[in-house]
């Protein structure tokens, strides 16, 4: 059967424990999170770091505990940010990588108004600087899609060397100044990208199921979590980032597909372990 990786986003930059008093925060918090969706069924953790007032933050020493914590405990791979601070240098948004060397990061390929009120900034040249330092330091990026035109601009940079094939493309639907979280819009950014990719779909809040349905349908691989919607139902609280794979993990088997393990992932994926 069709193998299915299921992403978990536990943080993100955003929400906060007045959104959701379950969401983790703390080094020790997100990874004992990440180890229980592991348990669960989630083969991939994309990570973001707080600050000690549960802000976005890059700092490098925060990735370094998460990680190394996680890593103590299961072998699920790890997705570093490369965004989630909009006060961030170009330096601090690709330190840790050069340093962790994460198996995989966030390679945002464009910018675009955040929420309608600050702006997501990744210029051409922090892409063509981000892309590189991923190439020369073993990382392989998870290409974030917002909206069709950074398809275009990941492939650009492919065709300039900063991007390696095959690639494996995010698409994160419903973001306020991004792409509707529709499903007609999911088959078509799909539609354009280049042969032999991996891609893998999620959609913010009310579009975290439908998104997740569709994906699974098309054959590509989800991502759930906090980061993305901090509800489980309608008015309901999440309990756990883990309550989210658990349903994942429930509909990828009655899609008569099987979820993928981390080392399966890693496959599917062309991943080195670093």
């Amino acid at each position: 059967m069709e193998k299915t990786i299921i992403t978990v986003a536990t943080t993100g930059a955003w929400p906060t424990k007045e959104h959701n008093p379950n969401i983790p925060l703390t080094p020790r918090e997100i990874a004992d999170d990440v180890y229980d969706c592991w348990q669960a069924g989630a083969a991939v953790a994309h990570l973001h770091m707080r600050d000690d007032e549960g802000k976005g933050t890059m700092c490098k020493e925060k990735f370094r505990e998460t990680v190394e914590l996680i890593r103590s405990k299961c072998d699920i791979v790890l997705n570093l940010t490369t965004s989630g601070d909009l006060y961030a240098t170009d330096e601090t948004r690709m330190a840790h990588l050069i340093e962790l060397k994460p198996e995989m990061a966030s390679y945002d390929a464009g910018s675009m108004n955040w929420m309608h009120n600050s702006l997501f900034l990744n210029p051409p040249q922090f892409l063509e600087k981000l892309g590189k330092t991923m190439l020369e330091n073993g990382v392989k990026p998870e290409i974030e899609i917002f909206d069709a035109g950074m398809i275009y601009n990941s492939l650009y940079y492919m065709k300039k060397g900063v991007l390696a094939q095959p690639a494996h493309y995010q698409f994160v639907l419903g973001a306020a100044g991004g792409t509707a979280a529709t499903i007609e819009n999911l088959v078509y950014l799909k539609s354009l990208l280049p042969q032999g990719s991996t891609w893998s779909a999620l959609g913010i809040g009310n579009g975290h199921v439908p998104i997740m349905l569709a994906a699974i349908a098309m054959g590509g691989h989800i991502r759930v979590g906090m980061e993305d919607n901090v509800y489980y139902a309608k008015k309901q609280l999440a309990k756990s980032n883990s309550e989210f794979v658990a349903r994942a993990v429930r509909v990828v088997k009655e899609a008569n597909r099987t979820v993928a393990t981390p080392a399966e992932a890693r496959e599917i994926l062309g991943l080195t372990k670093n």
